[in-house]
């Protein structure tokens, strides 16, 4: 791409220009981040989440309607009419695809950090994401499914089944005793691991504070414990595994 005689986007080839689109969304999304990153940092991570449901509701709306008209789709309330009149097995792969990215993108983070500054660094920055990710993604769901404050170890249950990560791995949950005991059957990233013959990833300083803030967000009153989770040996039928309670 010749970028030497450019002075605006008017100089730009189609190739260009659209190449230059894309960054912008790419921009957009950066900025999102980096407002919410500095509303935590002024006011705390509960007071950002409530000004991002406020500024996301309000931002779609308006990205959706200008998008439909320059792109010359229809919206309803903030939603493609396309992706509405979908058939149901496609917006079900349509979520796959979108969860299969998000993972992807998890692993070329750490790769990234990884390559220049080495694994222990990957490893703090990947369980201080998941230390934000997961409390917003509880959000997210409560809102979603509309839980209520204290839906309890059933809302919690319901919840793990709206996660990103549910719509890539194969998971389950029982009860034992009054305990909601969650199991990660198959999961795709330590599976293509065992494929390659390597060693399990060791994720639990993750999962810590993963499940730990994910359960507490749904509601402040329940407690998790890990049953395992690599570097924990484990059995054939999990990866990792986890109990719930409720603290009355």
């Amino acid at each position: 791409m010749d970028t030497n005689r450019l002075r605006s986007a008017e100089d730009m080839s189609q190739a260009q220009l659209s190449e230059y689109a894309v960054d912008l969304l790419h921009r957009t999304i950066v900025h999102h981040t980096l407002w919410f990153r500095e509303v935590e940092h002024q006011l705390g991570f509960a007071r950002a989440m409530e000004a991002m449901d406020e500024a996301w509701g309000k931002t779609r709306a308006i990205a959706v309607k200008r998008l439909s008209e320059e792109l010359d789709f229809t919206e309803t309330d903030g939603v493609p009419d396309a992706l509405l009149s979908m058939p149901k097995e496609n917006q079900l792969r349509l979520i796959d695809a979108i969860a299969k990215n998000w993972l992807a993108q998890d692993g070329v983070w750490f790769q990234a950090v990884e390559k220049t500054h080495g694994m222990n660094d990957a490893k703090r920055c990947n369980d201080s994401t998941w230390s934000r990710f997961s409390p917003f993604e509880a959000h997210a769901i409560k809102k979603l499914l509309g839980l209520g404050e204290h839906p309890g170890l059933e809302g919690l249950e319901r919840a793990l089944n709206f996660r990103m990560y549910s719509r890539l791995n194969r998971q389950s949950c029982q009860w034992e005793n009054g305990a909601l005991i969650f199991e990660m059957n198959d999961c795709r990233v330590q599976s293509a691991r065992v494929r390659k013959g390597l060693a399990d990833y060791p994720c639990k300083s993750a999962g810590l504070v993963e499940y730990a803030r994910f359960a507490e967000t749904i509601d402040d009153r329940i407690r998790t414990e890990c049953i395992g989770c690599p570097p924990d040996a484990h059995p054939a039928e999990w990866f990792c595994a986890w109990r719930f309670t409720i603290n009355e």
